[in-house]
């Protein structure tokens, strides 16, 4: 009796059919449950404590993208068993094809991501960086993306190459309408990679300056010492020559001060020693030299150079006011009078014949 139900026909399928399918697909389940539990757990338990993140990265990869292709795989398995309509099969396949195209664009975009976090943690920890990496990965999605529905569309039999074709002369219609927009957004590309500068940064771009607020896909904004906020193009950027004084590890100073004819031969002899003292009192400062320069219209010029350890614009200007501070009060003491611009009249008298 029970073999004689066995052998009933269901849909073109025995019932021993449709038991050893179900047999089959129970089977291959409980195997990727046991393997999970058991041995994918006991992977995570041992990435945990290694140092590095890679084997976190692939577990993780395996467990959220390839998993889902077991269970399909399983399931293809057993319908094998099956005795299935063309169309039924055909769908079969065509779902198995999508399923794998889909998985397959989230890996190669998951091993992208994980790439570019890498590539920049090796060499620093930014913010900027990583705000800039979430910046490109949607248009590396786009791309990826695209690619992989084009194979996808060709493997289920669509003519892609007539698609391609069109979409060539319609993309270079697009390329020409929106170069400018296109030249911006390879400048972001070269800005991303190159870090010519950063959110952050004081730069000089001929004759604007001001520090670096955003980086966008197409304009970098820059607000002025004024306040005022300032958009470049990323084209524009690129193709200008900057100044970057945040990369500056230390500023260069020269300046000059001048004392009045007046001042003896001793008093200048002793100028450049209280320079020098001045200096080197003064903290993240170097001294270079002070020098009697030049003999001016109206004065005695000294030039002096020194370094201040620091880019950071207000500090070199309290270092700068520190020194300003110390010549001032020694120059007093020694009665060493600055020059300021005046004309001294020689008049001759002379006797006229009456």
């Amino acid at each position: 009796m029970l073999k004689d139900i066995m052998q009933v026909t269901f849909l073109q399928n025995r019932i021993i059919d449709y038991i050893v399918f179900l047999s089959t697909f129970f089977v291959g389940i409980i195997i990727i449950h046991i393997f999970k539990r058991f041995i994918l757990n006991r992977l995570k338990a041992w990435a945990e404590k290694s140092a590095t993140t890679l084997d976190d990265f692939l577990i993780t990869i395996f467990e959220k993208k390839l998993l889902p292709l077991f269970y399909f795989g399983v399931f293809y398995v057993s319908s094998k068993s099956l005795t299935i309509s063309p169309s039924l099969s055909k769908i079969f396949d065509i779902l198995g094809v999508v399923l794998l195209t889909f998985l397959s664009i989230r890996l190669v975009i998951a091993l992208i991501n994980y790439s570019l976090e890498r590539y920049w943690s090796k060499k620093e920890i930014d913010v900027d960086k990583q705000r800039g990496i979430k910046t490109i990965l949607p248009i590396i999605k786009v791309i990826v993306w695209g690619i992989g529905i084009t194979f996808l569309l060709d493997n289920l039999g669509f003519k892609i190459s007539t698609v391609i074709a069109g979409l060539g002369i319609g993309g270079i219609a697009v390329a020409l309408a929106a170069q400018t927009i296109l030249g911006d957004l390879f400048s972001y590309f070269v800005i991303f990679f190159d870090r010519p500068f950063k959110v952050g940064d004081f730069i000089i771009i001929g004759d604007y300056l001001g520090a670096v607020e955003h980086i966008g896909i197409k304009t970098t904004r820059i607000r002025s010492l004024g306040g005022e906020q300032l958009v470049f193009s990323n084209t524009d950027l690129t193709n200008s020559r900057l100044r970057n004084y945040k990369r500056m590890e230390k500023r260069r100073v020269v300046f000059k001060l001048s004392v009045t004819y007046q001042t003896t031969l001793k008093q200048l002899k002793e100028i450049p020693g209280i320079i020098r003292k001045a200096i080197e009192n003064v903290n993240a400062s170097l001294f270079d030299r002070a020098h009697f320069a030049s003999y001016g219209d109206f004065s005695l010029d000294f030039e002096v150079v020194y370094y201040v350890m620091s880019s950071d614009y207000n500090k070199y200007m309290d270092i700068q006011q520190e020194i300003n501070f110390s010549i001032k009060g020694e120059f007093e003491k020694r009665d060493i009078e600055f020059a300021y611009p005046t004309q001294t009249l020689f008049l001759e008298k002379t006797s006229g014949n009456n």
